[in-house]
């Protein structure tokens, strides 16, 4: 599918589209026309003749693409006649069409087709041709695997095929933008699009952190090679699990970062502490689609702060509790089956329960800095612009207050603004005994 941003020009050029829903306008009419012995110009909506493939708008290219034939393509115009023609469907509103069609009233009164429409137009009552159509929602169907278009969960005890069809947000960014937009937090996408500026010479960690940190990085590049092996694919679980641990501030969230920016991934973080709290109830629902979209997007998922849920639970007290251990075994079992790269990350290892720890093919260490790595930190921290003054014994700094890398670069942000703020050219001793003491006052510690 097509995930670039796409030019004004190229959005504009919505003929084929446009071909695609007047198609769409030909079948309706010849279903209402069917319905109620008006005389019709085809006898039969396979009759109707596709519009010509042409890839001038970018959903002509995805259509080109996976060479979908006529259902299919009826599946993906139907699913979007509500966002761009929504009076097109109007005909279903009609009191001479059967009541067999389905369909939900939208907020808009707009109507929302569902499976059942589907069937209505293309199987005729056809038992053997509807169990076909549902091939068409099966994971192993590009609607599923590429994230175009699905059939919403039924009710409890409704048909199959009650649910709405539902194209995905990427297709209808692909039809109205003619770019896939990045998602961002939001109630049902626990998940946030991480970035940095920095680059791996910037961040400093032990060589066995770092080689560890150099493992997943080939993971990344050479997985798929492992899995078509005859013979170490089919015994292996796919994906690849990690996880980081440490005290604040050494380097975890960067790290994941950084291993996303040098292999080209999009790196999520999930915050499961504010799952936990604010979700109670949708977080299987949400986590679903997080990994859904991931699976088809080859992301690396970073959960933050594991020990939310993944911490060891003696008892359930209440019904908090029981949802806890709810989600926790229905993200394990996402976890264990997902094919692409997920980090988890504590600040204590001692939380996390054992039988969970031996699930990881890596369990990466992020210590406090030593002296010495200290001293990289504040040497690579300053501005060229405004650096640190000569005079100033960063060396002694570096031994004398333990501060993690975090740390060392709000001391030095804040002194940097200081400095800018009295017109100084250098950042001064004092500014910056200021800014160490500014910092450790918020832990409780003093200078």
């Amino acid at each position: 599918m097509e995930t670039k941003k796409g030019t004004l020009n190229e959005i504009q050029k919505m003929s084929f589209l446009e071909e695609e829903l007047d198609w769409l306008r030909n079948i309706l009419e010849t279903i209402r026309r069917k319905g109620t012995e008006e005389e019709s110009k085809y006898s039969n909506i396979y009759d109707i003749p596709l519009s010509f493939l042409r890839d001038d708008c970018t959903y002509g290219k995805t259509v080109t693409n996976f060479g979908f034939g006529f259902e299919e393509r009826l599946i993906l115009i139907l699913s979007l006649a509500p966002h761009l023609q929504p009076s097109l469907l109007d005909v279903f509103k009609l009191d001479k069409i059967p009541s067999c069609f389905g369909g939900i009233v939208g907020r808009g009164n707009a109507f929302i087709p569902t499976g059942e429409t589907l069937m209505f137009i293309l199987s005729e009552n056809n038992v053997n041709k509807r169990a076909q159509l549902l091939r068409f929602f099966d994971k192993e169907h590009a609607f599923y695997k590429d994230n175009l278009v699905s059939l919403e969960e039924p009710l409890s005890g409704d048909p199959e095929v009650s649910g709405a069809l539902i194209p995905s947000k990427d297709l209808i960014d692909i039809v109205l933008r003619g770019y896939i937009r990045k998602p961002d937090l939001r109630p049902d996408f626990p998940a946030k699009l991480l970035s940095t500026e920095m680059k791996w010479e910037d961040i400093v960690l032990p060589s066995a952190t770092l080689n560890q940190l150099n493992e997943i990085e080939l993971w990344l590049q050479h997985n798929q090679a492992l899995a078509n092996d005859n013979k170490i694919g089919k015994k292996i679980k796919p994906g690849f699990r990690a996880l980081f641990y440490g005290p604040p501030g050494t380097g975890k969230t960067l790290s994941a970062c950084l291993i996303g920016k040098k292999t080209g991934r999009d790196v999520y973080r999930v915050d499961l502490s504010t799952i936990v709290s604010k979700y109670i109830g949708e977080t299987e629902k949400n986590l679903a689609k997080l990994f859904d979209r991931a699976e088809r997007k080859d992301w690396i998922l970073f959960f933050d702060e594991a020990d939310a849920l993944f911490g060891k639970r003696t008892n359930v007290s209440d019904s908090h509790d029981r949802y806890a251990n709810q989600e926790v075994s229905y993200l394990l079992q996402r976890i264990e089956y997902h094919e692409g790269l997920v980090i988890l990350a504590t600040n204590m290892k001692n939380n996390m329960d054992s039988a969970f720890l031996r699930r990881f093919q890596s369990i990466v260490y992020f210590p406090s800095p030593k002296s010495e790595e200290r001293l990289l930190l504040w040497q690579k921290a300053f501005s060229d612009s405004i650096p640190a003054d000569k005079n100033i014994a960063l060396a002694d700094i570096a031994k004398k207050y333990e501060l993690s890398g975090s740390l060392i670069l709000n001391i030095v942000s804040h002194t940097t603004l200081k400095a800018i703020n009295e017109n100084s050219p250098v950042i001064t001793n004092s500014m910056l005994m200021e800014g160490i003491s500014r910092e450790l006052a918020k832990e409780g510690r003093t200078v």
